[in-house]
């Protein structure tokens, strides 16, 4: 593979070079252009461009972007229950191409790399081989508190497992448990010692609802994360999703266990699930926090830089305090906290890191005068500014165009429209 040089960039708040040697950057300085020979290196010309670290969406279920605006204005659990029955008509050509669309959408706003939690992974990761993103896919157990049921999931999970060991490096299995309120406490259990023994992530939506926590007090004693204790299944490798009615306890919980959360600020939101997110004192006890879309059938778009907008405005609101969430953390929310809880030498643009990497058009009113990039990425552009992006030292998007995006358009349409004419 050819040398990539993208010359004259804006990065780190300066006009430097970026090299690109194979899938890593091999150094960031100035006028490293004048030093690589044409013959060996792409040199691109990058003036009115910035370069970022791709972001890593670390919660979302990538093929219901099939069920974009299916039931809107709905309560989390009504809203589930039709999802569910149209997930029940899912084959695999609907997978395939509800995973590619998701794709499609992310490097067109600028994601390199996700967490997915869905059905028939082998099928989706074909998907996303073929777009060339990084992922992560969790093997879901939901067994609705029937323990009949778990047998056929852990075989199910063992077999994935083996197929997962060829699927190359940008793509990974993780253990997936739907939630506390789903899943038997035995399953649980299996799934976090299955996670440990194979050295895999654990996936968990906990906490999302106030109904949610209520419930477990009445069933349990205690709230969701307290249950999670007494099972024994927490520990580094549990990432958390939603975690938006948590207490003093839980959040002390998860720092004793080094849980990591993912905040789904607008899927919260939309499904009025919780709007006071408590991150100040998740990042004050060092629990790693994260940013997700969740999937389109809550969120409607996986668009992280949104997702960003959404969430720091809303910490500044409610907490009344215009210095919540500032930018930089924000934007290591959204790329380098997820790399990290994943495990990926990326998240931040330096020498020697994985070449994942976003590149922002700011030759634009968005980005004039440019006297704050960050603010002007969160909180004045859209994700049209996306121009380009690299995964793994590769384009993946160059000049806003991604191969193959109008089949991708047109077999959603048609695979839509055969599943919901069965409705």
């Amino acid at each position: 593979m050819k040398k990539t040089l993208l010359k004259g960039i804006f990065v780190g708040g300066s006009v430097q070079d970026i090299l690109i040697n194979g899938n890593r950057i091999s150094e960031v300085g100035a006028n490293l252009h004048n030093r690589v020979m044409p013959d060996e290196c792409r040199v691109i010309d990058c003036s009115g461009k910035a370069a970022i670290p791709g972001f890593v969406n670390m919660h979302t279920h990538s093929a219901m972007t099939i069920t974009r605006g299916y039931r809107e204005d709905s309560k989390l659990q009504e809203w589930l229950q039709e999802i569910w029955k149209v997930e029940a008509r899912m084959d695999e050509e609907a997978i395939y191409w509800g995973t590619k669309l998701a794709c499609l959408e992310m490097i067109k706003t600028g994601t390199t790399c996700f967490y997915d939690q869905y059905w028939m992974i082998d099928t989706a990761v074909g998907a996303v081989k073929e777009m060339g993103l990084r992922s992560e896919h969790a093997f879901v157990a939901l067994d609705l508190k029937d323990e009949s049921k778990d047998a056929a999931i852990k075989e199910g999970m063992e077999a994935m497992y083996e197929k997962s060991l060829h699927w190359g490096e940008l793509n990974k299995m993780s253990v997936g448990v739907h939630a506390p309120y789903t899943v038997s406490d035995s399953m649980i259990q299996w799934c976090s010692n299955f996670a440990r023994k194979n050295n895999l992530t654990l996936h968990i939506h906990v906490s999302e609802t106030e109904q949610e926590n209520l419930d477990s007090v009445a069933l349990n004693g205690c709230s969701p994360f307290r249950h999670l204790e007494n099972l024994g299944v927490l520990g580094p490798e549990v990432i958390a999703a939603h975690c938006v009615w948590l207490g003093e306890e839980d959040m002390d919980i998860m720092a004793k266990y080094g849980v990591t959360a993912v905040h789904n600020i607008n899927s919260n939101l939309k499904l009025a699930s919780g709007s006071r997110f408590k991150y100040n004192e998740l990042n004050e006890r060092g629990i790693r926090v994260c940013l997700g879309t969740d999937g389109c059938g809550s969120s409607n778009n996986l668009d992280m830089r949104e997702a960003m907008k959404t969430a720091a405005l809303l910490q500044k609101g409610w907490r009344r305090d215009p210095m919540a969430f500032p930018l930089e953390e924000l934007m290591k929310v959204a790329t380098y906290n997820g790399a990290q809880a994943l495990g990926i030498d990326a998240g931040i643009i330096a020498e020697g890191k994985l070449a994942d990497i976003t590149i922002i058009d700011i030759d634009n009113y968005a980005f004039t005068p440019n006297l704050n990039f960050l603010s002007n990425l969160v909180y004045s552009a859209n994700s049209s500014c996306v121009e380009s992006v690299i995964c793994n030292g590769k384009f993946i998007m160059e000049n806003r165009v991604v191969k193959g995006e109008r089949e991708i358009l047109e077999n959603v349409n048609r695979v839509c429209r055969k599943l919901y004419s069965n409705k």
